[in-house]
């Protein structure tokens, strides 16, 4: 094939060419037939085809939407990650399992956010070198449509992000308002909603941020209505299905988000949280605040909230560095303790850790020493050395209580 750009452009660069012209006119170019599709990969448009295309275009097409299998196989075999990542097309090969045939493929972004791919059907050939090049150009007039149909969505992107983060602040308090300036950016924000955040320990690279915008759209458990990067912190604003439960759902939903992205970047550690889930938009300000005090306390706490990714999964630690002003401010401390401590000091004991493990293992003796690694007689005798030394009635509730959070404060000094 030898086509020169400036041809390129003259067939490709009017203005008047609708987006599913603008595939034909490429497929024609290519001669091979093209998709276009969103970042979500459901089908924007596609060309005219022959009778010999694969089962996979036949499906996308039928379904408007490219079949899942398909996409788990691109992320098994190492695709989709590379097509995040370039910016250069992407020549993959035939995959019999799935019913794809070879391919060339580009990603459509701009900055470091995917709006779509678009995918040459290049059956039992590939592309040239030169064919390569042209195929890159090509992608610059499909970006122009994706970039003014992103606009009709969002009509200004700083504008957008503006809006985000007032809701985040709370300087909204009037839902007409905040209904009405939802509107001029086209955002949904109707049903119940809650702030995810992602914590990156890593210094945040443009690769991480590629592969966080893209994973936010391709969601299923939740609809992601929008989402910025603040530091180290990917902020998700996500609305739940009305017959979702929250818990579970929010839950699952990170956890798969953490996996997909540590398994793509071989990233080590990655925390997130959720704040409770709320209807009023005006209230979305509580989500995000609780979200934040779920990663602080992590911080603060990392053995003991390790599993915890809810702000209602805090229990205690919700008010405990408010518990912890209390005590200083009224000079309080905890003589049983001190007494326990003491006498670990004095005999090389560990009576407040032992103390510790078994209200924490809701006073079950046999998992308190699988944890400590002892026998249960062993954790009996300590449990009985723990009566004797700081005088605790081990069977009164509140006293039990009072040690537990006790123990906790003694922490923050």
């Amino acid at each position: 094939m030898n086509i020169h750009p400036d041809t390129l452009k003259e067939q490709l660069n009017e203005s008047h060419v609708s987006i599913e012209e603008l595939a034909d006119r490429i497929a024609d170019i290519f001669n091979c037939p093209i998709t276009i599709e969103d970042s979500n990969h459901s089908l924007i448009s596609y060309s005219r085809h022959s009778s010999n295309i694969d089962e996979v275009r036949v499906a996308t097409i039928i379904n408007l939407k490219v079949p899942d299998k398909v996409i788990n196989g691109l992320w098994k075999n190492g695709i989709l990650p590379k097509l995040i990542d370039s910016d250069d097309p992407v020549v993959i090969p035939e995959m019999r399992e799935t019913g794809l045939g070879n391919r060339v493929a580009i990603s459509i972004r701009k900055n470091n956010e995917i709006m779509g791919f678009i995918w040459a059907h290049v059956s039992d050939s590939t592309f040239t070198n030169e064919e390569i090049e042209l195929f890159k150009k090509a992608s610059f007039y499909v970006k122009r449509f994706l970039l003014q149909r992103r606009k009709r969505r969002r009509k200004s992107e700083e504008g957008y992000k503006d809006f985000f983060w007032q809701l985040l602040r709370g300087d909204f308090w009037d839902n007409d308002e905040i209904l009405l300036k939802a509107k001029q950016y086209n955002m949904n924000l109707e049903g119940n909603k809650a702030i995810v955040i992602i914590n990156f320990s890593d210094v945040v690279t443009e690769q991480m941020e590629k592969h966080a915008y893209y994973l936010s759209e391709t969601q299923v458990k939740v609809s992601v209505i929008t989402r910025l990067f603040d530091d180290n912190y990917f902020i998700m604003l996500v609305r739940l299905k009305d017959n979702d439960a929250p818990k579970p759902t929010l839950i699952e939903f990170i956890q798969q988000f953490i996996m997909k992205l540590s398994g793509q970047l071989q990233l080590q550690e990655m925390y997130g949280s959720a704040g409770m889930t709320y209807s009023p938009s005006q209230e979305i300000v509580h989500s995000y605040h609780q979200a934040a005090e779920v990663l602080r306390l992590k911080n603060m706490f990392p053995e003991e909230l390790a599993d915890v990714t809810l702000y209602e999964d805090l229990g205690v630690y919700q008010f405990i560095e408010r518990l912890h002003d209390f005590q200083r401010k009224n000079h309080y401390h905890n003589r049983q303790i001190e007494y326990l401590r003491r006498y670990d000091e004095d005999n090389d004991t560990c009576l407040v850790h032992s103390l510790e493990t078994y209200l924490k293992n809701d006073n079950n003796v046999y998992r308190a020493a699988k944890q400590l690694y002892i026998h249960p007689n062993t954790m009996n005798y300590r449990l009985k050395r723990i009566r004797e030394v700081g005088g605790i009635d081990l069977h009164n509730p509140n006293q039990k209580v009072s040690l537990y959070l006790d123990l906790i404060t003694l922490k923050l000094d």
